[in-house]
């Protein structure tokens, strides 16, 4: 099944800190970018979708969709809109766009995805970040991301009987299969392969607990970047591009693990990939490859339970069998992932969109996989609060 709404081009940037760069110019690049792949004059856009996650936190510009008219005065009246769900603010403004499409209001749109986060310093980032908790009870008591996915760690570590020990070689492999990934990468922020025995071989000052069980290479990164898709209506687009064959986003609960949902099992992810393969008329043996959230590592380790591509409680063996390696069976963040490729909140959604349509219409940025026609993208906002899954095929 597909949705009839199709990828016809897209842009990223390169990932990292980008001296020179502002939320602008970043938005300029982005939106002129993937008008210029998809191959179609600015005036043809119907409307504009922007997935940004804080621009007032960390550049001092809310109401950021509209500098549109700004970058593309041939747009001005037409609709532009921002979508906010924290890291998967640009899978939703994606999704908010195939919704315009497929209403019949639009024909065919721009969506851009876009954060500068390294104008901060790390308190002032940890405090933008912070503001995605639940800011009552967490943020205000200085609860922040890596808190809330040590948890997440604790959590599946005493269902299951796991001791840290255990733990640490599988989520180092996470991370070495990141390093090595994001050195096939052009665009990536981190290009330099470690094994995970170079990363467990790490003195404590070289590789300190940020939050146990997590430690520093467990973690993403503060990036800046930019990523952008050119969305149409399938009757328009007239067989060109990279079908949508089905999105869904589940939300949950906004506070974090262990009060009103799962401490061990990442239960909104899981719900929106089984409704979105359902929905294709896919199962998970029909995906060829993912791009999956690894803001931490026990993140991307406990989505291959909520994938369906290992057990609960034995995630491990996805690792173990070599199944999510580049020669796997699923090899899921070839990019590298959030981990090396990089973090712009605002932008991470659209990259994986754009990452993997590249991938499948046979012009990937770097490493490209053999012969895939089906992927899978997996978004998580916040402590699994907004869960937001796409499906594509060629």
């Amino acid at each position: 099944m597909d949705l009839g709404v199709n990828i016809t081009g897209a842009y990223h940037s390169s990932f990292g800190k980008l001296e020179g760069e502002t939320l602008y110019s970043l938005y300029e690049k982005a939106a002129k970018g993937a008008i210029k792949d998809a191959q179609i004059e600015t005036k043809a856009i119907d409307g504009v979708f922007v997935g940004n996650y804080s621009g007032g936190a960390f550049n001092q510009q809310e109401n950021i969709a509209s500098y549109g008219v700004n970058v593309l005065p041939a747009l001005r009246h037409k609709p532009m809109y921002r979508t906010e769900t924290a890291c998967s603010s640009g899978s939703s403004a994606i999704h908010m766009g195939i919704m315009a499409i497929k209403s019949g209001m639009m024909k065919r749109v721009l969506v851009v995805g876009i954060e500068k986060m390294t104008d901060l310093d790390m308190s002032g980032v940890t405090k933008a970040l912070s503001l995605a908790t639940f800011w009552p009870d967490e943020g205000s008591q200085s609860v922040t991301a890596p808190c809330m996915f040590a948890d997440l760690a604790k959590g599946w570590m005493k269902k299951y009987n796991y001791s840290e020990e255990k733990l640490r070689p599988w989520l180092a492999q996470i991370s070495a299969k990141a390093y090595s990934n994001g050195a096939e990468n052009p665009l990536a922020q981190l290009q330099k392969p470690k094994s995970a025995d170079d990363i467990l071989a790490l003195p404590d000052e070289k590789n300190p607990i940020i939050n146990a069980p997590l430690r520093l290479h467990d973690c993403s990164l503060v990036s800046d970047g930019a990523s952008a898709l050119v969305l149409e209506e399938a009757s328009v687009s007239k067989g060109k591009g990279l079908a949508i064959k089905s999105f869904y986003s589940a939300s949950d609960y906004l506070d974090s693990f262990g009060k009103h949902k799962s401490d061990h099992f990442l239960e909104g992810a899981s719900f929106a990939v089984k409704k979105a393969l359902k929905d294709a008329n896919f199962s998970i043996e029909d995906i060829d490859i993912a791009e999956v959230h690894d803001c931490f590592t026990i993140t991307e380790l406990l989505l291959y339970s909520a994938m369906g591509i290992a057990p609960a409680g034995r995630e491990f063996e996805a690792i173990e069998s070599g199944k999510v390696f580049p020669d796997g069976d699923l090899p899921v963040n070839l990019s590298g992932g959030l981990k090396a490729k990089g973090h712009p909140i605002g932008a991470t959604g659209v990259s994986m969109h754009a990452y993997l349509y590249k991938q499948l219409v046979q012009e990937a940025w770097g490493h490209q996989a053999k012969n895939a026609q089906t992927a899978l993208v997996v978004n998580i906002g916040g402590s699994g609060t907004s869960n937001a899954v796409s499906v594509l095929g060629r």
